[in-house]
């Protein structure tokens, strides 16, 4: 059980857990996921975070995609973004990388969603543990974290 399946189970969304074996020399744990869940990679998200004017950031997008930093600045009004050091990460959320959750981490940071999530009934993201994953509609996603929807990519 994840600080992620927690929130979940807490505010009584509809989601479902999927587990798979991760494999230590997978290329991307994204890719990785949607391959052993047999899903669309186009419905599975990854959890990035990003520093933009010295403030830690969530940015959660489709795995197959690259995150424009300029976009998250933009929807920020920030002057710059960059990704975030792993150590920080570590720090704020809790959770190892490959493993982020957007949701159940420490502290409850600004999150974005790639607005693509919008164009799913539900989506993947992890759980909170490399070979965990959660899904759930993009819609419940965003309320629980009081995201907004933006074009990341």
């Amino acid at each position: 059980m994840t600080p992620a399946i927690i929130i979940a189970e807490k505010n009584k969304i509809d989601f479902n857990v999927h587990q798979y074996k991760h494999d230590k020399k997978a290329a991307s744990y994204g890719l990785e996921a949607a391959e052993k869940l047999n899903v669309d990679p186009l419905q599975v998200f990854k959890t990035l975070v990003v520093e933009a004017d010295k403030q830690l950031v969530v940015a959660v997008l489709p795995v197959t995609e690259q995150l424009n930093l300029k976009a998250v600045a933009a929807a920020l009004k920030a002057k710059k973004a960059q990704m975030a050091d792993k150590n920080d990460v570590l720090r704020s959320s809790g959770y190892v990388l490959g493993g982020v959750s957007p949701l159940g981490q420490k502290k409850l940071l600004t999150t974005l969603i790639d607005s693509t999530a919008q164009c799913h009934d539900t989506i993947y993201v992890s759980a909170g543990k490399r070979g965990l994953e959660i899904q759930l509609a993009a819609d419940d996603l965003a309320r629980l974290l009081s995201a907004k929807f933006v074009a990341l990519t």
